[in-house]
Formats: C-alpha cells, structure tokens, sequence
C-alpha cells in the first residue's frame, strides 16, 4: 500500500512497492555505471564555474532609480507581511486553514518561495524582513549595526542549527495555531534583533539566522544569478547549469554539514513520525516496557504515556541528524580509505557536503508540494481578507476557497520520480567531486562504491517512508 502524507488516503500501488524499491535502487546504482564509463578525467570541467550564458542590460540612470525603487518597495513589502502575519495570528480568524498567516508562512514563505530560491538565487538576503527592521534600527543607533562583541568564530553556523531544530519542533509538536504562530514570530524577532545588535547584523544574520542559512543553502542550486558592473554599467543575467555551483563550492565549517544533514533527517523525520509503523513502535512495542513506571491501569497510565511519548518523539528528532551524520561520516572514511587520500575525513566529507542537497530538495518537494495545491492556492482569497472579517480588499475573497485535491496516484509518481532524480544527480555531483580530489579515474571510480550505496539507501529509505500508511495520533 502507499499513501500520500498530505492528505491520508490510502493508495493501492499498481505493483507491489518492492518492485519500485528494486527499480529505484536499480535507476540510481545504472546512473552510476553510466556516469563511471562516460566520466573520464578530463571531464573534471564538464560542468563549468562561468554561467552558461549571459544577458546583459544597459543600465541607464532612469533604470537605475527605478530598480533601486523596486528593492526598496520589496524590502518594505516584506515587513509588511511579517507584521502583518503577527497582527492577524492575534487579531484574525482562529480557523488555521481560514487564517493568513497560516497559509502565507508554513506555505507560501516556507515552501514556494524556498523553491524560488533554488532556482533564482537566495533573494533573502536582502528581503529578509529581519535584517531590513535591524538596519532600520542601525540607521538611528549607529552602533548597533556593529554590535556590542565580535562573532565568536568557534560557534560558527552552530546557532541557526540549534534554531532550525528548534523550529522543526514547534513545526511537528508545537500544536501551531494562528495565535501560536504570531506569538514565536513575535519571540524571534525579539531573538534575532536582539543578537544582530550583540554580534552585528551582518554576522548574526550570515550565521545565526537560520532561515537565511536555509535558504542560501537551496539556493547553491540556482540555474540564474544577477551581476552588476558599476565600470560598464550593465546588470548581467546569468543561466547556470543546475549543479554549477554544487560542482565548484563547498561549505568550510562543518556545522554547516551538521545543517544540510538535519534539513535531510529532519524531512524524513516529518514524513515518519505520523505513520502507523511509528506509532505503534510506541504504544505497542515499547509500552510493555513502560508498564512498570506506569502501571497497568489504563486510565492512569494514558497520561504518563502521552508525556513518555512525547520525550520519545523529540528525542527521536534530535537523535536522527546525528544517525545520518555518523552514517554520511563512516562512509567518507571508507571512501578516504578505498581512495588511500592523503585527504582528512574530514576535509572529504566538506567536499562531497553539497553533493547531498539535490537529495535535500528531492525530499522537500516530495513531501511538501501537494500542499501548495490543497492550501496555498487559497493565499488568492485570504489576501483579499487576511483578519477574516468579511473584507474583500482585492476583489479575491471568493477565489478558490475550495482546495484543489491532486490525482493520489500522480502524487506518488511524481515522489518516485523526484527523490529518484534527485538521487541520480548527487550520484553525479559526487562523481565529479571524486574525479577532481583523487589521483586517477580508478581512485575516484573505487572511491565512489560507498557513496553508491549510501545513494541507494537514502532512495529506498526514502521511497519506503513516503509508502507507509499514516495512523492516527495517540
């Protein structure tokens, strides 16, 4: 049986989801065949650091204000949302489904414009509504733009990780509700103005700000970046391949490893954590062992278990990134040991970290997507009355207020055919990582047999999570 985690339903698979399983496995492990015969060492530039191509566009001084016009309007435009995601969470309708803020952060923010980013480039950096009120506030208190102490180098990317963890519990067990939601917006924008004037808006923002780590993350995969030449005064376009950037970049702090494997863990997590196999992992198989700190009697033990359980599931959460790192880890080092590279395990590991984000945004996608027909479609309507009160501002309140319910059985081929792309292009981005770091085609072609097969668990797991029948939460 399969099921679609957006909506509960339960599938019949045409073949039995073993077959898909061997086929999937079978796609990735002749991707690598095909990749390991056609890629030779001199195809270490197949994928080139220039853009593909560019489009240049005289910028004239009329021009020239117009754009500087249009950030500025974006920038304030995106203050607004923010307050007003606050304002109505307080103020508006207490049906999350009929609520703006609900649909405007957890889908149109969180999901759409995160895949703008993986294709057009990380626009959060200069949109972030956070970094836009603290510059605002530089402006008047000079000294806050610099903060108070320099950046402690040693805690690198570690904060936006524990903030981003943090996130994805209150996203699966924080029980949001539209009040809920304004509420930790409201805490995190005290949070974050209150660290860029302690460590400076620049580096608090570049390391501590883990939606903008997030985003820049997705956004290493953009095929479009923007360049401007004061010299020549032209602004530049330019069309990348896909995986340029993965190809000739790599993170040089580790916690930024530790945070493309939590984007990675934590997906999965979602994807699992709601299935009857996770549920009854608890209630029925562990909960013999609960019997003597709770007792027999049901009516008593209920509680103590719901408290046990929901340890369990934030343990869990916490556990699995450091599972996926100790598993990536031991497969670098059998790589460095196959390959015998003078190369640390550490260093490898770096070089092979963005190969995992195809696999990253393969998750997201096919976990998340059919959410923005069901849901997001209705941002139309509820911008036109984001409070709920019967206002209908841009003539959209009545627009597509029912959801639009996709094909069950679409949903799940185009999962299959997401997460095993995406596997298939890791396979090659980390080819071609291997091909440049060791000493010969047969180095790097050996070197990759552990990479493979970390590929091809990650796709069967992966595959196996999105199959599993959803139960119902005790």
């Amino acid at each position: 049986m399969g099921n679609s985690h957006s909506f509960g339903q339960t599938y019949t698979l045409p073949v039995p989801l073993t077959l898909y399983l061997y086929g999937a496995a079978a796609a990735v492990a002749t991707s690598f065949l095909i990749f390991a015969y056609f890629l030779r060492d001199d195809h270490t530039t197949t994928i080139p650091a220039k853009p593909a191509s560019k489009i240049d566009i005289p910028v004239n001084a009329s021009l020239h204000k117009t754009l500087r016009l249009t950030k500025l309007w974006l920038k304030i435009f995106s203050v607004l949302m923010l307050l007003l995601c606050i304002a109505s969470g307080f103020l508006g309708n207490r049906n999350p489904y009929g609520n703006f803020n609900m649909t405007f952060f957890w889908v149109i923010f969180l999901l759409a414009y995160a895949y703008s980013c993986a294709l057009f480039g990380n626009s959060f950096q200069w949109l972030n509504p956070w970094r836009t009120i603290a510059n605002g506030l530089g402006r008047i208190y000079p000294r806050y733009r610099l903060g108070l102490t320099t950046y402690p180098v040693k805690l690198s990317y570690w904060p936006a990780v524990l903030l981003y963890m943090g996130f994805i519990w209150i996203e699966l067990f924080g029980t949001t509700t539209p009040r809920s939601l304004s509420e930790y917006l409201l805490a995190y924008t005290a949070l974050t103005l209150f660290f860029c004037g302690f460590f400076g808006i620049e580096s608090w923002c570049r390391y501590g700000e883990f939606f903008n780590v997030f985003f820049s993350l997705l956004s290493e995969m953009r095929i479009t970046s923007l360049a401007s030449n004061k010299q020549s005064q032209e602004l530049t376009i330019c069309i990348h391949s896909p995986v340029a950037k993965l190809n000739h970049s790599q993170p040089k702090e580790l916690s930024l490893l530790v945070f493309i494997l939590s984007m990675l863990a934590s997906t999965a997590f979602d994807g699992l954590h709601e299935t009857q196999l996770w549920i009854r992992s608890f209630w029925v198989e562990l909960n013999p062992y609960l019997q003597p700190y709770v007792g027999k009697n049901p009516f008593v033990a209920y509680p103590k278990l719901r408290t046990f359980y929901s340890v369990y599931q934030s343990a869990w959460l916490l556990i699995l990134p450091v599972l996926y790192f100790l598993v990536y880890f031991s497969f670098i080092w059998l790589c460095k040991r196959i390959a015998k590279s003078n190369l640390s395990t550490r260093e490898l590991s770096l070089h092979f970290a963005y190969s995992l984000l195809p696999i990253v945004l393969a998750y997201h996608l096919s976990h998340y997507y059919p959410l923005l027909q069901t849901q997001g479609i209705k941002i139309i309507s509820l911008a036109s009355d984001p409070f709920g009160m019967g206002a209908n501002i841009f003539g959209t309140a009545n627009w597509f207020r029912a959801p639009i319910i996709p094909n069950v059985e679409t949903i799940w081929h185009s999962q299959l055919a997401l997460i095993v792309g995406g596997h298939i292009i890791s396979v090659y981005i980390a080819h071609l990582q291997a091909l440049s770091l060791f000493g010969s085609r047969r180095q790097a072609l050996l070197s990759q047999l552990p990479m493979l097969v970390l590929m091809v668990a990650f796709t069967v797991l992966g595959l196996w999570i999105l199959s599993l029948p959803m139960g119902t939460s005790n």
